[in-house]
């Protein structure tokens, strides 16, 4: 597990090092999905939310637009935070900010929304994979909702480089476990900066 968090590391470190956000294939100017599925979770602005594998998106500037005032953003990239860090500038001291794997992270408070559209699918093993449930479950309290958007059936095979795992409803709920119930789907065709379509699922789950 120690290597695979390295080599993970490693890899991401390499790429924000060699790219600006708006360079990467997931770059979003106006994330409107994940934002509108915060906003359909119905949490009070002093609620806290957990942006997984946030990174460098702009997801971050738009809760703190929509008033949102308790956001977290974990990364296991340094430079992607560093890069969030300075797009956000005096903004960035309202953001709590987290280098971590996710597969590592041991939440010490209890989160409303948990949202990932960047870190689930690249969990390519099944003790990754069990280890962010772990991750997921320690951070997410009872009625707290998770967001995650992984690449669809009709997606992807590999990003940046790197071999993915791709997910309907049914599959992802079969990893995750039966402490979360399916409150909403809906599927985007994101258009990378390089014109090139990519297909996700998202998915609103609720805690139990």
């Amino acid at each position: 597990m120690e290597k695979a968090s390295s080599e993970r590391k490693k890899h991401w470190e390499t790429v924000y090092s060699q790219k600006a956000a708006p360079e990467t294939s997931w770059y979003q100017r106006e994330p409107t999905l994940s934002l509108a599925m915060i906003q359909n979770a119905q949490v009070g602005a002093d609620e806290a939310i957990i942006d997984i594998g946030g990174g460098a998106s702009l997801l971050t500037d738009s809760l703190l637009q929509s008033g949102y005032r308790d956001i977290s953003v974990l990364d296991i990239s340094g430079k992607a935070l560093e890069q969030a860090r300075k797009r956000l500038g005096p903004n960035a001291g309202r953001v709590r900010w987290i280098e971590e794997d996710v597969t590592r992270f041991r939440a010490e408070r209890k989160y409303a929304v948990w949202h990932d559209r960047a870190a689930f699918h690249f969990l390519t093993d099944e003790d990754s994979r069990r280890r962010y449930r772990d991750a997921l479950y320690r951070a997410l309290g009872p009625g707290g909702q998770a967001i995650i958007a992984a690449f669809a059936p009709d997606g992807p095979r590999r990003c940046s480089g790197l071999d993915i795992v791709r997910y309907d409803a049914d599959s992802l709920m079969a990893v995750l476990g039966d402490e979360l119930i399916l409150l909403e789907r809906e599927r985007e065709i994101h258009l990378t900066p390089q014109n090139r379509e990519q297909r996700f699922g998202f998915y609103r789950l609720r805690r139990k």
